[in-house]
């Protein structure tokens, strides 16, 4: 079957490309253009036309590439032409009428490469992860994944893995022989060393994620503090309600933002207080789950009453600012034992030390934010894998001492299998249909 589909972004734009891909593309072209192939990978100006009518639809660049020379390994086409709705339509609707030719289901053209073996599965995953980026942070650390280290070393420590397989396995399809004692010792040392590196990896502060998936700062503090004033400020527009009624914000709102380069997603949540009324009492749940989930929590109090209750102070640890609002409002000083916690005061109303509170956030993403050549984790599925791998290598090596090669050598197997499963040695359906399906259509 040959696919295509806008890869370009929709909307009205200079230039829309249109990519073919599939046996049936070089068909496709001479159909559209009422000629012969261009010369591969070469832009070549040509009319394109209605199929059978042969009436124009525009004129633009044709890209041929014949496989396996290709993005997908196949043969592939683009399709460069004037980015109207009209143009795109028209185009679309007559490469519907060709035999064998559909739309493309989202990440297909990706996914196509994979399975033919131009790219594994952590390049495809940064490929989407540089398409998605929206901070600058975000874009290096997709490019650091797509130029292939952290599969290099994921291939590695599999092929240290298959190596012990094969000596452990040797002893099972040869019982009566001895294994030699270098070998037996090179078992133990080579899974010791893997068992170490994944260890190594696995302890990252979950800072790829974090890059990736953004920075999670809760707002919480009780009624009227101003905790949506803040997320309007913060966020430079009114994302929550402002009101001078308590309880006014029942449910989580969000909001992304760039913070110096660094993603960050903001949550107002409801204010903290007793109450009776079953859903704000839900709204409060959520706050409290909210503040548990995020990387950085804000607590917003009002400076005229600042009697902690036992909830609040508990939500101020180490990964908490205490923000003192409507301190233009304060007649006297704050108490000595709040000056010591990690605070800062602040007036909404009067743009009073906003800067020095967005300072505080950004050292507190700083120190979050260590980034290195390291990071190899970017994803909850990679985590799984290795927690999955290094459990059943824990295994192994007890069931190696008591000399149970058997079931060592199937968990042993099943570790493999899990190294495997992050670069996409094993073909598993339902990991490939969730990773692609989360692509545009187009790529």
């Amino acid at each position: 079957m040959t696919i295509y589909a806008l890869s370009s972004g929709p909307g009205i734009s200079g230039i829309a490309i249109i990519r073919v891909s599939g046996p049936e593309t070089s068909k496709v072209i001479e159909l559209l253009t009422n000629k012969k192939l261009p010369p591969p990978r070469l832009a070549t100006l040509r009319k394109i036309n209605k199929i059978n009518t042969s009436e124009l639809i525009d004129e633009g660049i044709v890209l041929w590439f014949p496989g396996p020379e290709s993005y997908t390994g196949e043969d592939m086409a683009e399709i460069q032409v004037h980015g109207s709705k009209a143009v795109i339509d028209a185009l679309h609707s007559s490469l519907s009428k060709i035999d064998n030719c559909r739309l493309a289901e989202p990440g297909e053209f990706t996914r196509l490469a994979f399975q033919n073996g131009k790219i594994n599965l952590l390049k495809a995953e940064s490929i989407a992860d540089l398409i998605s980026s929206e901070t600058e942070i975000q874009r290096q650390q997709a490019i650091k994944i797509m130029r292939g280290k952290s599969a290099d070393k994921f291939n590695f420590l599999r092929e240290k893995l298959l190596k012990i397989l094969s000596h452990v396995e040797a002893k099972i399809d040869f019982p009566e022989d001895d294994l030699p004692k270098n070998i037996l010792d090179e078992i133990k040392n080579s899974s010791e060393e893997v068992i170490i590196n994944i260890k190594k990896i696995l302890d990252d502060h979950k800072v790829g994620e974090r890059i990736r998936e953004g920075f999670k700062i809760a707002i919480l503090g009780p009624t009227n503090a101003g905790k949506s004033s803040l997320m309007n400020h913060l966020s430079n527009r009114d994302v929550a309600i402002v009101s001078e009624i308590a309880g006014t914000t029942r449910d989580v709102i969000e909001t992304h933002l760039n913070i110096d380069g660094y993603p960050v997603i903001i949550s107002d949540t409801a204010g903290i207080r007793d109450s009776k009324d079953e859903i704000e009492k839900k709204g409060i749940k959520l706050s409290l789950n909210r503040g548990d989930e995020a990387d950085l929590k804000l607590v917003v109090v009002d400076a005229k009453n600042l009697d902690f209750t036992d909830i609040l102070k508990g939500l101020l640890d180490e990964n908490a600012i205490l923000v003192i609002n409507k301190s233009d409002l304060l007649v006297k000083d704050i108490d000595s034992k709040i000056k010591k916690l990690n605070h800062v005061l602040i007036s909404i109303k009067e743009n009073l030390n906003i800067d020095e509170l967005i300072l505080k956030i950004k050292d507190n993403l700083k120190k979050k934010f260590i980034t290195s050549d390291d990071i190899l984790i970017t994803r909850e599925r990679h985590r799984q894998h290795l927690e999955q791998c290094l459990e059943h290598l824990k295994n192994f090596n007890k069931k190696n001492e008591v000399e149970d090669f058997d079931k060592a050598a199937e968990d042993l197997r099943l570790a493999t299998r899990h190294l495997g499963m992050i670069v996409g040695k094993v073909d598993v359906e339902e990991i490939l249909g969730s990773i692609f399906n989360d692509f545009c259509i187009g790529k």
